[in-house]
């Protein structure tokens, strides 16, 4: 009995959500397990250029980590923002939700190869709340009773706490930025005087190009045998 309740509870929660929750839990326990590492997770341009190890393009946005505060933390704030955004706004919109998942990784791949960023699951969840808190600008937060404030200053207080935990904020940062960007593209632009509505196909087919002209010029320095 007390197993199919929990059955059903999984179920009831969006596909998209079960699906990217599940993968980084079941990615943790392998690593807690020994079963795989983190060295064969982590996002390396030159394994997946030379060696054609194109998994990690995937696997270094579902490992957060040992099992501790860090990851539990991490999953609460993925689980409750990404579900928050598959059952608001985009209810109903299950290829345009998927495809915020393609761009933002896209984007954070990019940015993250400049910056040597090994794992981006971390900036993933920041650019996922900043998304919830710039479409529901008056909902009010209360931080672990510390704190009240609205909605749009949440991923700016989670970088503050990363901060005073003596973490990096770069990744942060790159969630924040990354948000910003498909926030603007999305929701913002289009209602510019003159501005166009960006379909997904659109921003896709810029994304993409980008992604391989990218990818090719890192490949050429990768490949180039030193003199």
């Amino acid at each position: 009995m007390a197993y199919q309740t929990i059955q059903q509870e999984y179920l009831q929660i969006p596909v998209v959500t079960r699906a990217y929750t599940t993968a980084c839990v079941l990615t943790t326990a392998a690593v807690q397990l020994e079963l795989i590492t983190p060295f064969q997770l982590y996002f390396n341009p030159d394994l997946i250029l030379r060696n054609y190890q194109v998994w990690r393009l995937i696997t270094n946005f579902l490992f957060f980590g040992p099992v501790g505060f860090n990851f539990l933390f991490n999953m609460i704030f993925l689980y409750r923002y990404c579900r928050m955004l598959e059952e608001g706004s985009f209810r109903g919109r299950t290829a345009d939700f998927v495809f915020m998942f393609l761009f933002g990784g896209l984007l954070m791949t990019i940015f993250g190869t400049f910056v040597n960023l090994v794992f981006l699951g971390q900036a993933f969840t920041i650019m996922l709340v900043y998304i919830w808190s710039r479409r529901n600008p008056s909902v009010r937060m209360n931080f672990f009773g510390l704190l009240n404030f609205q909605a749009p200053f949440l991923p700016w207080v989670l970088m503050g706490f990363s901060l005073l935990l003596g973490n990096s904020i770069i990744v942060d940062l790159l969630g924040i930025a990354v948000g910003h960007v498909y926030y603007f593209l999305e929701d913002v632009f289009p209602n510019q005087p003159g501005g166009v509505f960006l379909t997904c196909h659109n921003i896709s087919l810029f994304v993409f190009f980008f992604f391989f002209k990218t990818f090719k010029n890192i490949k050429k320095i990768v490949t180039t045998p030193n003199l």
